[in-house]
């Protein structure tokens, strides 16, 4: 294969009739989704000088429309961004800057906003677009036309500077990845997938392409549902959701509230985590309801497509004990470095991959792709690139990986370089803990560890880190929270923490 919509026409090919893509109102079978897919992309190839080789934006609600609008893309010869519609207009407009689309594809609830936000771009109502007739012939000129090697989409993620970076993917990337994610984790017809993240999130990536790949339903959960756990819970048993991928702070909120205590348990089989680092004392509690469950962590930056490393459960935690990231994927070359050369065995260093799931660089940011897009150090035989994570690892005694923050995370205090999580994790085994971060505060040069709990339990936590933690890691402020602050991706809002300092 070397174009990602070879999977769509075989999956509507041999299952056309079985759900596909589905939301709270809509529900589109396989031949269906197709239908709209070449509709979408039939419509854009009709704009002056088509969009091939050419991004077009995406700014509509997360659904199935959404995502057929996102392959439409792909069958018309361009690539995609998806643009989050809650965002402020003057990011929206940054990231379009550097984008310059050949065309805006939305929806009727932001044609407004959307037109507002294009200027003189195009801009295509997603519905209208699906119903035009597909143009078979033009859509396998357009195929033809596309290398696997071109790129599919791109995910902009937060810069350093302020500036957003548009992490580039191929095809290439995307049928590597799914490829992987599907034989591993037994993706298949009768799998019925449960969206969290949001489209510009690169964990959706393998909801929608593992779906695209095995056939699998891939059910777009309401994002209201995950203030309310019992009427979530309800939301997957009525839809028969087997298979979750969401990050850690969704599956807490679960958890925090022990609403699998309280009505009838999901069919899941298959739960899988990623995004930041899971507290084990939530992933025990979902393990306790389902002790028959496929656990993994995942572990990958949105530069490795998805993922480049996982652990599956073989074993027990401890609350307080922190899960290894485990090893590569199949086809997936991981390299621990410091500096230049390999770490040793028991030395933490910086993770760096190589191989088919590392994205092509960032979209007109040749500066930054060289920082982080390198030469392979080791291997100087012939022109390698891998990518520098920036994520510190050791290997433990088991030989699996073990996550030990960001290099750029590290703090030096009273005279010692500190990693947060390992504040973190020794918190979270607190009963009656929600959800905690630590947060340096750099004016004052001290820890301070931001807590949510239904009561206080500062003093316990004081007590609790003091006899595990040494003095100066010791936070020297417990600020307790109502509601942990979450970005749009679900994952704790550190800036804004640190602005509470």
């Amino acid at each position: 294969m070397h174009h990602i919509l070879e999977l769509l026409d075989r999956t509507a090919g041999a299952q056309p009739r079985s759900a596909g893509f589905c939301d709270e109102t809509t529900a589109l079978t396989w031949q269906q989704a197709a239908r709209w897919v070449y509709g979408v992309g039939t419509a854009l190839d009709a704009l002056p000088g088509g969009v091939l080789h050419r991004p077009v934006g995406v700014y509509m609600e997360r659904g199935a429309a959404a995502l057929t609008a996102m392959l439409g893309v792909l069958a018309a010869g361009g690539f995609y961004t998806v643009l989050d519609t809650a965002q402020p207009p003057e990011r929206v407009r940054a990231i379009l800057d550097q984008l310059e689309p050949a065309a805006l594809l939305t929806d009727a609830a932001h044609a407004d906003a959307a037109r507002a936000l294009a200027g003189p771009i195009p801009v295509l109502d997603c519905q209208t677009a699906a119903a035009v007739p597909p143009d078979d012939a033009r859509m396998t000129a357009l195929r033809q036309a596309v290398l696997d090697t071109d790129l599919a989409y791109v995910l902009f993620t937060s810069g350093s500077t302020g500036l957003p970076k548009g992490v580039a993917v191929t095809h290439r990337n995307v049928l590597a990845y799914s490829e992987w994610v599907v034989s591993t984790f037994g993706f298949s017809p009768d799998t019925v997938l449960g969206n969290q993240t949001p489209f510009y999130f690169s964990m959706s990536v393998t909801d929608l392409y593992g779906a695209l790949r095995s056939g699998a339903c891939l059910q777009v959960l309401p994002r209201r549902l995950f203030s309310f756990p019992v009427q979530l819970l309800e939301y997957l048993c009525a839809r028969q959701v087997n298979t979750l991928y969401w990050v850690p702070s969704a599956l807490g909120i679960v958890a925090n509230w022990k609403a699998l205590d309280y009505t009838a348990a999901p069919p899941l089989h298959t739960i899988l985590f990623a995004g930041e680092v899971m507290p084990t004392a939530k992933l025990n509690y979902w393990r306790a309801h389902y002790p028959q469950a496929r656990f993994a962590n995942l572990y990958g930056p949105t530069e490795t497509t998805d993922i480049c490393a996982y652990y599956e459960l073989d074993r027990d935690f401890r609350d307080d004990e922190s899960l290894p990231i485990g090893r590569a994927c199949e086809n997936c070359g991981l390299l621990v470095l410091c500096g230049d050369r390999p770490a040793a065995r028991d030395e933490a260093g910086e993770l760096c991959v190589r191989g088919s799931f590392v994205a092509a660089g960032y979209y007109r940011q040749p500066d930054k792709t060289a920082q982080r897009f390198v030469p392979n150090p080791v291997q100087a035989a012939y022109p390698e690139t891998i990518y520098r994570t920036g994520d510190l690892v050791r290997t433990n005694e088991r030989g699996e990986l073990v996550y030990c923050g960001r290099l750029d995370n590290q703090i030096k205090h009273m005279g010692y370089r500190i990693e947060p999580g390992e504040v973190e994790t020794a918190a979270f085994g607190q009963d009656k803990l929600d959800d905690c971060a630590c947060v340096y505060d750099a004016a004052r040069d001290r820890l301070v560890l931001f807590f949510q709990a239904k009561r206080d339990v500062t003093e316990a936590l004081r007590a609790r880190l003091a006899g595990r933690l040494p003095a100066y890691m010791q936070p020297a402020e417990y600020r307790r929270l109502r509601q942990m602050p979450h970005n749009a991706n679900g994952k704790v809002d550190r800036k804004a923490l640190t602005a509470m300092l």
